[in-house]
């Protein structure tokens, strides 16, 4: 034979044992007896078929839906209506009232609304440390003081409840950013990266106002409130928009237009007076509560947070960016899955046996309306609530109010 092509191989010639010892080889492996000829196998020992690889699935919960109608946001609105008209009639009447001393109007038919102080935080910052040092209630701009007590306390009992259910300013914030969403078909969230350090310019801002107010002895601070510029302080703001500027206007529409992209940009980064609400807000006894046990995980509570809190992943939400306007409770559709509550320890303390279903928004309603209308009725009824300044003094000082320099110290 030559040394080309390699002979074919005969498998008629191959042994039959072959194959089956192979399988007997493989069967006995497997634990298999096999009969030759019968092409019967016997099983040696019982084996169970591994079940099917399949990937761990949570329980469905059980979806109880709410019965009740969440009128919550229904009853803020009408709360922000109120308060916005009533700043309006406020910067009215105290427009009418600078008008008669500028004209010379000697019938002065218009009292002074002392509610416009209310945009005089500073002076209430002060005449708080003022009263604390002294324990007087201030003769100028009391009603500064008053004011920023009634805030303070909403903040503490009911979260920055100011801000999304009373501030005047928060409520035109809000309603830019909803104008934006329809306008544009969205809102947009600003990287976390940038967020959370320009959240901290209204700290930085807060910061800057409590080092100068704590700087400042109770002496200081009533020599300050008799100065004409303290005394007509309120006159001057209400001239910055009277007399606004191309600086002004270019600052308050760039502002506006922001407002109509990103929520709440002035509240979420600005604004030093929501800083200092969401710290006082933070040992707050009531909070949102999410029940881990009915919660379905549907999310759209984080989606309708207007403060981008992760609602959805928390049990507690203490956040101080947390404004208490309840809009992620009023989307949660089930029952008692989310809902503004006292804290846990206080709760256990003071839960009965008949399980507690959280504070509802009537409630919260009546609690802020209490709150602010008691300190006002209390200082208009104590006589405190008016500054004690002849009119002479404002007849010298109001029209010439544009004059009247900060006294630096």
């Amino acid at each position: 034979m030559g040394h080309g092509r390699p002979p074919r191989c005969d498998r008629s010639h191959t042994p039959r044992l072959a194959r089956p010892l192979v399988l007997i080889s493989y069967g006995e492996a497997i634990g298999l007896q096999i009969h030759p000829g019968s092409g019967t196998t016997a099983p040696l020992i019982s084996i169970d078929p591994a079940p099917p690889h399949t990937a761990r699935r949570k329980p469905k919960k059980k979806f109880l839906r709410r019965q009740a109608r969440d009128r919550s946001q229904q009853l803020r609105l009408s709360f922000q209506i109120v308060f916005l008209l009533m700043n309006v009639w406020l910067g009215g009447e105290f427009y009418l009232w600078v008008r008669q001393f500028e004209i010379g109007d000697s019938a002065l038919a218009v009292a002074r609304p002392a509610g416009v102080e209310g945009w005089l935080p500073i002076a209430g910052l002060m005449n708080l440390k003022y009263w604390l040092e002294t324990g007087h209630i201030p003769a100028i701009h009391p009603a500064a003081m008053f004011l920023l007590l009634a805030f303070l306390s909403i903040a503490f009992l009911f979260r920055k409840a100011f801000c999304s259910w009373l501030c005047p300013v928060g409520t035109l914030s809000e309603y830019l950013w909803r104008a934006g969403r329809k306008i544009f078909r969205r809102n947009f969230r600003i990287p976390v990266w940038l967020d959370i350090p320009l959240r901290g310019l209204k700290y930085l801002l807060l910061g800057f106002f409590l080092w100068a107010v704590a700087g400042m002895s109770a002496e200081a601070i009533a020599s300050f409130m008799r100065t004409p510029y303290g005394l007509i302080a309120a006159v001057k703001m209400l001239n910055f928009f009277r007399f606004l500027g191309v600086t002004g206007l270019a600052v308050i529409g760039v502002l506006t237009l922001a407002s109509m992209f990103v929520q709440n940009f002035w509240c979420r980064y600005l604004c030093p007076y929501g800083a200092l609400l969401g710290l006082v807000s933070l040992p707050s006894p009531l909070g949102i509560r999410r029940n881990a046990e009915t919660c379905i995980d549907c999310a759209k509570c984080a989606k309708a947070c207007p403060a981008w809190l992760p609602v959805d992943r928390l049990g507690s939400v203490r956040s101080a960016e947390c404004t208490g306007c309840l809009e992620c409770v009023a989307v949660c559709p089930v029952e008692g899955a989310l809902a503004m509550s006292l804290h846990p320890k206080l709760e256990s303390m003071l839960e009965s046996k008949r399980k507690r279903k959280g504070m509802p928004a009537w409630a919260m309603a009546a609690g802020i309306a209490l709150v602010f209308l008691g300190l006002i009725g209390f200082a208009k009824t104590a006589g405190y609530w008016n500054s004690h300044v002849p009119n002479a003094v404002y007849q010298q000082l109001v029209p010439h109010a544009n004059q009247a320099q900060h006294p630096m110290p």
